[in-house]
């Protein structure tokens, strides 16, 4: 075989090499008919549990996808916040249980769900006000959701931790989690959108952590939702969930919305 013909056999070899291993292009489809979950808060709603060994809960699975830092679908995978909590090593969150359990309890009705995952360590309430980096790349990001059609069907929300720390951090913090709350509905016109909140399982001083509990749990705004951490398993920081923790509140969230979802 001459030179000229080896170098083209070659060619065409490498072309097929490159069809063959090129990423599946998602269904339309299940682009258009997704149920979409915007995760948002801090660490323990970004994850922090340990990858290995990875719990059967937060497998891969084709019908749950990830919108990801570059705006565009993708199959969903642990860490989810991988690319958006980026000044932190990610791990475990709830995401991927929640998904799972989803669709293992009623994936007939459900169809695909479109996690969008918005959460950064280490954020104090004051940083997810409107008009703040956190609040509008929330709102990009969940607007950039819609651009292929599907549906926001909540919000998932952890954060308070941040607040812990001092009794200046606390004052205050019922008033702009309610906030926060209106604003965000307000600027994704979803006047009724459900939010489904974690009331924390640990922080950085008892008595803060316990008021600003108190604040979440008293929280009287419609289509609010509080789900109550306390007693889950905490890593020897005493801060972040275990990766056993994260996938029982992944349930537990999976079962707020479900109830939600019944309704509308």
């Amino acid at each position: 075989m001459g030179g000229g013909m080896f170098f083209l056999v070659c060619l065409m070899l490498l072309a097929h090499s490159s069809i063959l291993v090129r990423p599946k292009k998602l269904n339309d489809n299940s682009l258009e008919g997704k149920n979409i979950f915007i995760l948002a808060g801090q660490s323990n709603m970004a994850g922090r549990g340990s990858l290995v060994p990875m719990p059967s809960e937060c497998q891969r699975n084709p019908r749950i996808l990830r919108l990801n830092a570059k705006l565009t679908w993708e199959e969903a995978q642990e860490p989810l916040h991988q690319d958006i909590d980026i000044h932190k090593t990610c791990g475990i969150g709830p995401g991927m249980a929640f998904a799972n359990s989803i669709l293992e309890r009623d994936s007939a009705r459900v169809g695909v769900i479109g996690l969008v995952p918005c959460a950064v360590g280490a954020t104090n309430i004051t940083a997810w006000q409107r008009g703040g980096f956190l609040f509008n790349q929330l709102v990009e990001r969940a607007q950039a959701a819609l651009r292929d059609g599907g549906r926001i069907r909540g919000i998932l929300w952890y954060q308070g931790e941040s607040n812990t720390d001092n009794l200046e951090n606390v004052k205050g913090y019922k008033g702009k989690l309610e906030t926060f709350f209106k604003d965000i509905r307000s600027d994704l016109k979803l006047p009724q959108l459900p939010i489904i909140q974690v009331a924390l399982a640990s922080g950085q001083n008892a008595t803060y952590t316990e008021m600003v509990r108190k604040a979440q749990l008293e929280i009287k705004l419609p289509n609010v939702t509080c789900i109550d951490a306390k007693g889950l398993q905490i890593q020897s920081d005493k801060l972040h969930l275990t990766t056993e923790a994260e996938v029982r509140l992944g349930k537990m969230l999976a079962g707020a919305a479900l109830k939600i979802m019944e309704h509308i």
